[in-house]
């Protein structure tokens, strides 16, 4: 397992058969994927044992990033009558939620906590609602088993699941507080509240009508059409109790869930621009001047929507081809983790306790060698890591020029894929020469 990962690791965004150019190393991984004890949880166990040990780190404070994506295997004939729909009912795929851990402060990726694998069940037709309730496999189930799966947090250390829309559930919020866990969860609905003086109202209309208490500035990335920006913020919080929904909507008690309900607005977007506001819960023992702290922690969010890409674009995850699911899953999970050391090089470069350390403390000398040579035309052994990731950068496409700021993920990528291979050549001509 350990020698296909590597040579995975070599060409990750390339199908099966490129990632394992050898057809014996390809045939071995066919036949391993489908050995019977070779399943998702037992290729993803190491992994999640490693990750738990560094959240346990004393004094760490750990974001896990809790959010799914769909994983589209359509094309898979064979596969059609095991997989779940996806999309519109017309795809098949599985749902795959995943729990990416990260540093609090940093932003430091430190591994996949946890990952599941969801087939969609076909509902029956006319099912009550109180049987959809204690289905087993009903969808909004999985926050609460993705939680439930990572355990109890040690004593010392501090873990706050951070949640996007999906988890504004009832159920979920409530068993958080059952299991005394902290948590950032977006609230998606209006919902009714007590408010602290007792009185009935809706969540999103009540936090509006609350004065600022205090400004921060948000980095806004840039997307199609839209340039990044900076946005100016206004904050506001107050504690309330959510009401349970009139008909329950999962397995939940009947009684008010007291909680710290944020908003965040931007009152003065640029023309055009949609302005920015979220809606966030987080637990009542949360102190309310501390409202900014859990904004800057849901902000770390969209670190697992860089996972997601960097499964599907860059490990090419949706273009396996097997005709067991048996063999499907646990490729997948071998994949995710191959996902996980590709944002890892991002963190290399922007983590500063880390970036002026010799590159050939986390890099093997031959790939520090032979990028110095590429980049300066000379062998420089004493790199540190940011010369090393700037100059990997270069080589996927970075101009390195100082608006540019650092290079992403997929650059580094890419210029690791063109390194592996160099390094690869010259291995082998140093094996010729020596036979």
């Amino acid at each position: 397992m350990v020698a296909l990962a590597d040579l995975v690791v070599g060409h990750p965004a390339d199908s099966l058969p490129q990632k394992l150019n050898d057809p014996a190393a390809l045939k071995a991984m066919y036949r391993l994927m489908n050995q019977s004890a070779v399943t998702h949880e037992a290729v993803l166990m190491p992994h999640r044992e490693r990750t738990k040990g560094l959240m346990s780190e004393p004094g760490r404070v750990v974001l896990i990033l809790h959010d799914d994506t769909e994983l589209d295997y359509t094309g898979l004939l064979s596969l059609q009558d095991t997989l779940g729909q996806i999309g519109n009912g017309t795809h098949r795929g599985f749902i795959c939620h995943n729990s990416l851990a990260v540093s609090a402060d940093s932003g430091e990726v430190i591994g996949l906590a946890n990952q599941i694998l969801h087939q969609r069940a076909r509902a029956p037709k006319n099912e009550p609602r109180h049987a959809l309730r204690q289905r087993s496999t009903r969808e909004s189930r999985l926050w609460s088993q993705a939680s439930a799966a990572i355990g109890v947090t040690p004593a010392g250390c501090r873990w706050i699941d951070v949640c996007d829309r999906g988890a504004d559930i009832f159920e979920f919020i409530e068993n958080e507080i059952k299991l005394e866990r902290e948590f950032v969860v977006r609230a998606y609905h209006n919902r009714r509240i007590f408010t602290a003086e007792n009185e009935e109202a809706f969540l999103h209309d009540h936090l509006r009508s609350l004065p600022s208490r205090e400004t921060r500035t948000v980095e806004v990335s840039a997307k199609s059409g839209r340039p990044a920006r900076t946005a100016t913020m206004h904050v506001a919080a107050a504690r309330v109790s959510l009401r349970p929904p009139p008909l329950a909507r999962g397995e939940h008690g009947r009684e008010p869930i007291p909680v710290v309900a944020i908003r965040t607005w931007e009152p003065a977007a640029p023309q055009g621009v949609e302005p920015l506001e979220w809606f966030l819960l987080a637990p009542a023992r949360t102190d309310v001047d501390a409202a900014s702290v859990c904004i800057g922690h849901y902000e770390k969010r969209w670190i697992i929507e860089e996972y997601h890409k960097a499964k599907k674009t860059g490990c090419a995850i949706e273009n396996l081809q097997f005709t067991t699911v048996e063999g499907l899953k646990p490729t997948i999970a071998l994949l995710s983790v191959v996902a996980v050391h590709l944002l890892t090089l991002r963190d290399w470069a922007s983590r500063s306790n880390r970036c002026d350390e010799p590159a050939t403390k986390l890099i093997e000398p031959d790939y520090v060698e032979l990028l110095s040579l590429k980049r300066w035309k000379t062998v420089k052994r004493d790199l540190t890591v940011r010369e090393f990731l700037l100059a990997l950068g270069r080589l996927g496409g970075h101009q390195n020029r100082k608006h540019d700021g650092l290079p992403g993920w997929l650059t580094l990528w890419r210029g690791w894929m063109q390194l592996h291979a160099m390094v690869e050549g010259a291995r082998a001509i140093r094996l010729k020469r020596s036979g």
